[in-house]
């Protein structure tokens, strides 16, 4: 599926006599790399931080693969162009179908509107093409069943950008869990607060709104914050089985960006659930866009026999750490400074105490894509883990509107 093995320059000059001995004094196959072609569709924010990553991945990743931006799609032609041209895409297509069809492409990335991933994903699923998609998954979970059954007709590569599992110190939290340092869970909590939307004058839809419309986003902060905290707790605590939710739309009307009207809003400006794991803890979820003084507040804590863990994205390289088991007069939480080599990553980056950012998680999801296509390992989260995210979110909103308890799905 990928490109044809590609020389290094160096062997270029040799002649094919020479390259047998070449082999024998270096690592074969640093000699001969895949080229990876992207074809990335968007070019919003989220289309910079995996151009971002796919430019920074092999100053500082090992791979048998060569990322080459190949190809970057959107509708504004001036954009497009001037997008391309700062990330070093090789060329453009307004045609997102084009772009899917094209040989040259091997890997699809979906960094547009919630609405537009099945179809796209679906498409590109048909042409062969690995896939990379934005989080969440699709609009609902009916439409996200339609995406994992072709994806897996398909036998394609594939992954979602819940980038939060690749930040060191969450990592090292799943870690720490596995290997049941934390005993049995008991409680864990998550929050996800922002405050952008509070002004009443802010419009819905459009390129830079389209969160804040419903036909666009299929749901507001649920979707859209609380997928993130549903999917790292997913992750490190298992599966959950079943929610109870309120959620508030705060300004009930907005002017629509592309029809000039003003329009009833259809998603939720807050969300709080409760729910069960399936291992017998209890959790509490909350997260809104009309908290005054968070921009992006998301934290997590977990509660277990022996210990406890607590993480803030404000001051992502830390893992707060309490021990129960530790002596009792020095008993008490430990600030963990995630930069050591042996913690998750670091060994990749810099010297033990300077520390890395927000855009790195993504360089690490796309790192451990890469070495899932050399392994042949399974990668994750694939199309499959994030529909198990997406039937949470249903949940969520169900009980929301009927104000009882409600059963999370099962994937099949």
């Amino acid at each position: 599926m990928a490109s044809l093995y590609r020389l290094k320059p160096e062997l270029h000059t040799r002649t094919r006599k020479s390259i047998p001995s070449l082999i024998n004094k270096h690592a074969p196959l640093k000699f001969f790399m895949k080229t990876l072609n992207i074809g990335l569709i968007g070019y919003g924010f989220m289309g910079r931080t995996h151009s971002n990553a796919f430019r920074k991945v092999s100053n500082f990743f090992d791979s048998g693969y060569t990322p080459v931006l190949k190809a970057v799609c959107g509708r504004d032609e001036e954009k497009l162009r001037a997008f391309a041209a700062k990330w070093g895409y090789e060329s453009t297509e307004t045609d997102w179908r084009k772009l899917i069809q094209r040989a040259d492409i091997d890997v699809i990335d979906i960094a547009t509107p919630n609405d537009t991933h099945a179809e796209i994903a679906i498409a590109a699923a048909k042409a062969g093409k690995m896939i990379l998609c934005e989080k969440p998954l699709s609009m609902d979970g009916k439409q996200g069943e339609k995406m994992v059954k072709e994806i897996k007709k398909a036998g394609v590569p594939n992954m979602v950008w819940y980038n939060y599992r690749r930040v060191p110190a969450v990592t090292l939290a799943k870690q720490l869990i596995d290997e049941g340092r934390l005993g049995r869970i008991f409680h864990y909590r998550a929050k996800f607060l922002q405050d952008w939307t509070i002004s009443k004058d802010l419009p819905q839809g459009g390129a830079g709104l389209w969160r804040l419309d419903v036909k666009a986003a299929g749901s507001g902060v649920t979707g859209d914050l609380l997928a993130h905290c549903i999917d790292t707790a997913i992750w490190l605590n298992g599966s959950l089985g079943s929610v109870t939710a309120m959620t508030e739309t705060f300004i009930k009307e907005r002017q629509h960006t592309l029809t000039g009207k003003v329009e009833k809003v259809g998603i939720d400006d807050a969300c709080a659930f409760l729910a069960r794991f399936k291992n017998g803890s209890l959790a509490t979820f909350e997260s809104t866009r009309y908290a005054r003084g968070h921009k992006a507040l998301y934290t997590f804590e977990i509660n277990g026999e022996h210990a406890s863990i607590a993480w803030d994205l404000h001051d992502l390289h830390r893992l707060q750490y309490f021990d129960h088991r530790d002596e009792s007069k020095l008993r008490g939480w430990r600030s963990l400074h995630i930069t050591d080599s042996d913690h998750p990553y670091m060994k990749n980056w810099w010297v033990p105490g300077l520390q890395i950012g927000y855009e790195h998680t993504f360089i690490h999801q796309f790192a451990d894509f890469l070495a899932g296509l050399e392994s042949k390992e399974p990668l994750h989260p694939d199309f499959k883990d994030a529909l198990e995210t997406q039937y949470v979110c249903d949940a969520v909103l169900k009980s929301a509107r009927s104000g009882k308890w409600e059963k999370v799905a099962k994937v099949k």
